[in-house]
């Protein structure tokens, strides 16, 4: 397989981070080549050889404008990993930086694949017990078209198929009732459209409490309301946690309980954790592309570069195309 090209630039605190989880990916048999400035430090491996660089000579930061800094700095490290996808270079790439130039840079390097009317951001939500529910779209998209959202459900049930092993994930569309009728003039076309869509197990709507769930594999909404999800579920269970923590440490004879009670709280943890499921995937471009939280540590990049891997080697990007083109 291709080496997975790593934006070694990309982060709130790059490039630390970013290289800590390569060499946490390296050590477990990834193949990687870095994007980053000429001179990178941090490369050399236990074994004292260095990994392979793709020099890039500028930066697209957080707050740049995505589609200016894709165009201006054309040797920025992200547009320097999406042409080593599309140039055969690398298998896949992965940044935890700018979202919106991430985005722009796979889809004007890599291009779109054939018949995707819109690309769209896949994340797994932690369910525990379970396989996750997949949410899309969880960004790239705020303002949608009713079949734009059944192709998303399409895309998100081959990807939970071949990401999780879902035979036949089952596809719920996001609004705020079960009932058909239920949700704004989008939801209710969709709902249309998706009713006849005989190629997805379609379930029907489903709410916010569902997406937790087991009740649903693929939940599929526009991209504004995804990302509101997507930011409520990661505050809520960082909340969640600190309350927990608050509430041992009250008093000094609840910590003989919360010592007992940890072996049993640090996997749920872990479980929950969105670095856990190393970044969301951009579905619908024609290359493989994780997108990163900007926050990311190394645990998150190592697991980023796993879920790279894994889309590569069950060949997601070529399933999607022959769903595609069977309904199209």
């Amino acid at each position: 397989m291709l080496p997975i090209a790593v934006d070694a630039m990309g982060g709130d605190e790059a490039p630390a981070p970013i290289l800590a989880g390569v060499h946490q990916a390296v050590a477990a048999g990834a193949s990687v080549v870095l994007v980053g400035p000429e001179g990178l430090d941090g490369r050399a491996t236990p074994d004292g050889r260095l990994l392979d660089l793709i020099v890039a000579s500028e930066v697209i930061g957080m707050h740049d404008d995505p589609a200016q800094g894709v165009r201006r700095k054309k040797d920025s490290t992200l547009v320097r990993a999406a042409e080593a996808v599309r140039d055969g270079r690398a298998s896949a790439m992965i940044s935890a930086g700018n979202t919106g130039a991430t985005m722009a840079a796979a889809l004007l390097r890599m291009g779109r694949i054939s018949g995707v009317k819109r690309p769209a951001i896949a994340t797994p939500i932690p369910v525990p017990g379970s396989t996750p529910t997949v949410l899309l779209d969880a960004g790239a998209n705020a303002e949608v078209q009713a079949d734009w959202l059944v192709q998303f459900g399409l895309m998100g049930s081959v990807y939970a198929r071949h990401r999780f092993g879902i035979d036949a994930p089952r596809v719920g569309l996001l609004s705020i009732g079960e009932e058909p009728g239920k949700g704004d003039s989008l939801r209710k076309e969709a709902y249309e459209l998706f009713s006849q869509a005989s190629h997805i197990d379609f379930i029907g709507n489903v709410e916010g409490r569902d997406v937790m769930s087991t009740n649903v594999d693929v939940c599929v909404t526009d991209g504004f309301t995804g990302n509101v999800v997507l930011k409520t579920l990661e505050g809520g269970m960082k909340a969640v946690v600190a309350a927990l923590l608050d509430a041992f440490a009250a008093e000094e004879h609840y910590r003989p309980h919360a010592d007992a009670l940890m072996p049993a709280l640090v996997p749920l943890y872990e479980s929950l954790s969105p670095d856990t499921y190393g970044g969301a995937v951009l579905l619908g471009v024609d290359g493989v592309c994780i997108i990163a939280h900007g926050s990311s540590g190394p645990t998150a990049i190592a697991n980023g570069i796993g879920v790279a891997r894994d889309m590569v080697e069950h060949d997601v990007v070529s399933e999607i195309r022959a769903a595609i083109a069977a309904n199209a």
